[in-house]
């Protein structure tokens, strides 16, 4: 297993940077430091909707004496034209407005009258029902400390400040930052895309009516569920037949959009298995790929290489081939796809975090010189783990049913109830 992981880590390398527009760079990894161009916020402006006011205007304010002072004027978000604040005066200001030049303080509207002449009040009067409510007395109730309610100008980033360093993964919040500061485009390493397929004359597209010997396809939507979990653009192609030709064609047809290829099935040592048939004897630039047991279980049998398009071009895009039964690809999906996915993003390949806990019930049996991964449920409270469902490879409701993988390891045959073990938190 360490091996095989080794391996592919070894010869795949990372996306080559390009440079997206902010919305279709999320999910990438960021390749460049970017500083702050320019403070953030770029000027003192208000936290709340209220009244700048001078300091000294408000103190000892009260509602038994309130401060009386003259209304200059309207400053809402995006004004650019401010009134002076003089002795005396004050200016209704929104919530993201600048701070006008000789105000000190923001009183909040609900330490004023509102300019009513009446009671406290709970809100300002519209402009466009009252543009007069720019003008007039407002009375103050309490007073305010100087920069009182005041966001001030670099209080988030300073210029020059680094805002994002490389490595990162843009998310909506790193997303927000960058719109925040200016930027408008940023050097990523594209989020890689990932053709998904299954391989088996017996697949039935879901929503189907299955004839005597079918199953509905679960694998290829499973995959390409775990490459979107993973970071991938995942794209799902229908069932191939067990037929290396179609097989074949198929995957040249999916060169163009593919910077890594994901089979499941067809890989064992079986009369049908095609992706073994088909991919084991190619050399030159239509590839190589490799097929190789593994000391692990489920997911013995797998297959690692690079293919291309046969038609003189490089061998340069990598598949992975996984075993069909569903348990077995979806184990083999976490240990080796996953990191996969992350090498070409340039991230550390490995993300799942890995704790100790008690394993209640135990495990009775666990093939020797192999290491087993079965189904969990962690309790992380209690620091425990508990099976779930059976050992078997094909058993998909306990594979629903479970958050983690219980790892025993190549050289136990059997786990203690209440012995400690490694797992693996899917979650």
């Amino acid at each position: 297993m360490d091996e095989h992981l080794a391996d592919i880590l070894a010869r795949i390398r990372p996306l080559e940077p390009i440079e997206l527009q902010l919305l279709d760079a999320q999910g990438c990894v960021l390749v460049e430091d970017v500083t702050v161009p320019a403070a953030l916020p770029p000027f003192d402006n208000s936290s709340m909707d209220g009244y700048a006011v001078r300091v000294a205007d408000v103190a000892g304010a009260s509602e038994e004496f309130p401060a009386v002072l003259t209304v200059v004027g309207d400053i809402a978000a995006g004004s650019g034209d401010l009134p002076e604040i003089g002795p005396g005066e004050a200016a209704r200001i929104m919530t993201g407005a600048p701070l006008p030049p000789g105000a000190e303080t923001v009183v909040p509207v609900e330490w004023t009258d509102g300019g009513t002449g009446g009671g406290p009040a709970d809100t300002m009067t519209a402009h466009s029902a009252a543009p007069d409510a720019a003008g007039g007395e407002v009375r103050v109730h309490r007073p305010a400390a100087a920069r009182a309610h005041v966001r001030a100008r670099g209080s988030d980033v300073a210029a020059g400040d680094l805002a994002l360093s490389a490595g990162t993964v843009l998310g909506p919040a790193q997303i927000g930052l960058l719109a925040a500061i200016g930027r408008a485009a940023v050097k990523v390493r594209p989020c890689p895309r990932v053709v998904v397929m299954s391989t088996g004359s017996e697949l039935i597209q879901p929503g189907e009516q299955l004839a005597p010997g079918q199953i509905h396809d679960s694998n290829s939507f499973m995959l390409t569920a775990c490459a979107r979990d993973a970071g991938a653009i995942a794209y799902r192609v229908g069932a191939v037949a067990d037929d290396a030709e179609t097989l074949r064609s198929t995957l040249e047809d999916q060169l163009i959009r593919a910077d890594a290829i994901v089979t499941s099935g067809g890989v064992s040592v079986g009369a049908y298995d095609v992706v073994k048939e088909t991919l084991a004897g190619l050399g030159g630039d239509e590839g190589s790929v490799d097929f190789r047991k593994l000391a692990m279980q489920p997911g013995k049998p797998q297959g690692f290489g690079f293919i291309g398009d046969g038609q003189g071009g490089p061998a340069r895009t990598p598949l992975l081939a996984l075993p069909g039964n569903p348990v077995s690809s979806y184990v083999s999906f976490e240990l080796f796809v996953r990191p996969a996915i992350r090498a070409l993003m340039g991230l550390e390949p490995i993300d799942r975090t890995t704790v100790r806990a008690v394993c209640v019930d135990g495990v009775d049996a666990s093939p020797k010189g192999r290491r087993q991964f079965l189904r969990g449920r962690y309790n992380a409270e209690a620091g425990a783990v508990t099976t779930v469902g059976g050992s078997s490879s094909h058993l998909v409701k306990g594979l629903a049913d479970a958050d983690a993988l219980i790892v025993v390891p190549e050289d136990a045959t059997s786990v203690e109830p209440g012995a400690e073990v490694d797992v693996v938190l899917l979650d």
